[in-house]
């Protein structure tokens, strides 16, 4: 039988990518065998008993990949402490364990991603990658072109310097735009802050793309599968040469 590493057996079994397994061995969540483990070089095999929070768990078999138009007032985790509603309430008629891929906050709608494979989840959501993200944005104000070179170029949020962005008028109005901003980067709520750093209010914000992904006419608050040509597009625009095309 292979043997492997613990947090890549969590992986696999779609209990958390491989960077959320660390955390959740140091944190004293994870038994072999009936034994406690929180050292990240422990190995094991599919003929060990692996338990978190005292539940066994099994990689999964049939690796399942979804895309959700998430709607506005949904938190992106599978449960929340305030008990609001979360993206897992929208997938209730699917069969097998997933987890979100990546996030869009509370007040986010658009393309969001699920799989119960971690190799996947790590892949697309790992810095290096430098994976392409989409996103329509309504603003108050005039999308001045001194604005736009701004976002372009990089702005300061959080004290640090956002990497060079895409940004297109999709239409503009009297006091009003929508614009379209292409990042690679996933600081919190990025796209958010970059706008009100050069003088916009942002009214509204959807993801439309992901890695080549389109969310195209899903409707809101449904799911679909991704097809198996969908999946190997991601992950070929998540290579590790850091997603140069």
């Amino acid at each position: 039988m292979e043997e492997m590493r613990l947090q890549k057996y969590l992986a696999l079994a779609g209990v958390a990518s491989r960077r959320a397994a660390e955390q959740i061995i140091t944190e004293g969540r994870v038994s072999v065998n009936g034994t406690k483990v929180t050292e990240l070089g422990t190995k094991v095999t599919e003929a060990d008993e692996v338990c978190v929070d005292g539940a066994p768990v099994k990689p999964e078999s049939k690796k399942m990949y979804i895309m959700l138009n998430k709607p506005v007032g949904y938190v992106t985790t599978v449960s929340d402490e305030q008990d609001r509603p979360t993206v897992m309430d929208l997938l209730g008629d699917v069969n097998v364990r997933v987890y979100p891929v990546g996030r869009l906050d509370f007040n986010t709608e658009g393309l969001l991603l699920f799989s119960n494979d971690g190799d996947f989840t790590y892949k697309i959501t790992h810095p290096k990658h430098k994976l392409d993200k989409t996103y329509e944005v309504l603003v108050t104000g005039k999308a001045k072109a001194n604005a736009i070179r701004l976002l372009e170029s990089g702005v300061v949020i959080d004290g640090r310097k956002t990497a060079p962005a895409k940004v297109t008028v999709a239409e503009a109005g009297k006091g009003s735009a929508i614009l379209t901003i292409t990042i690679h980067e996933g600081r919190n709520r990025q796209v958010r802050k970059m706008c009100q750093t050069v003088g916009f209010k942002v009214l509204g914000l959807r993801r439309t793309f992901e890695g080549g992904l389109s969310l195209g006419n899903l409707p809101m608050g449904k799911w679909r599968h991704l097809s198996e040509a969908e999946v190997k597009l991601i992950l070929k625009n998540a290579s590790a040469d850091g997603g140069k095309k």
